[in-house]
């Protein structure tokens, strides 16, 4: 009897032990509210930038519309603003939602992206769009490189590289088809690009 009546004890209290182990994720998701619906976002999830971020456009941008020299820019008066939305860089840039390239039209023909020596340097050997990404390996506005190519930004875009990580970044190029003698180099992180020339290996 006394036998029979212990098993019935272990056996109430291995019962009693399953259940509260079963009911603990119950009680804990319960403090944190109902789970998200399959295929839902958490409610913290950053929404996706509309510039940079990681994205990489599927192509560079049209030859502008009219091409002439932009007007050249009084001393003293303001200079472009290229933040045309909220969040995004006062910078040339390239707008995720639809692959625009702000600033570039306003910008073909502009005074300062004129050379007197069009690729002295020859021609960058290299891929072009979106399936070659570069890692840049150093340098500065003035001078950087990747694999062994060196280039060197258009001084009236040396501005429009603040936070370019010159050893870090992965950039992507793309002709220029209004500025002879540059190339467009894109920050994939930031989504800006400037103008740059090839000078060699």
């Amino acid at each position: 009897m006394h036998h029979t009546h212990g098993r019935s004890i272990r056996k109430f209290s291995a019962v009693l032990a399953m259940a509260s182990c079963l009911s603990l994720p119950a009680l804990a998701q319960g403090s944190r509210g109902k789970p998200a619906a399959r295929g839902a976002s958490p409610a913290h999830a950053p929404a996706r930038p509309e510039v940079g971020g990681g994205h990489i456009p599927a192509r560079g941008p049209a030859r502008a519309p009219a091409h002439r020299a932009a007007p050249v820019a009084a001393r003293g008066a303001a200079a472009p603003n290229y933040a045309h939305a909220t969040g995004h860089p006062n910078a040339p840039h390239v707008d995720v939602r639809n692959d625009s390239w702000v600033g570039h039209n306003t910008r073909a023909g502009e005074a300062g992206l004129r050379m007197e020596h069009p690729w002295a340097h020859g021609h960058f050997g290299g891929a072009f769009g979106p399936t070659h990404v570069y890692r840049l390996s150093g340098g500065s506005y003035s001078r950087f490189g990747f694999g062994g190519s060196f280039f060197s930004v258009a001084s009236v875009d040396y501005g429009y590289t603040n936070g370019w990580m010159w050893d870090s970044d992965d950039i992507v190029l793309y002709d220029d088809p209004d500025d002879v003698g540059y190339y467009l180099a894109y920050n994939v992180r930031l989504g800006t690009y400037v103008h740059v020339e090839y000078i060699g290996e």
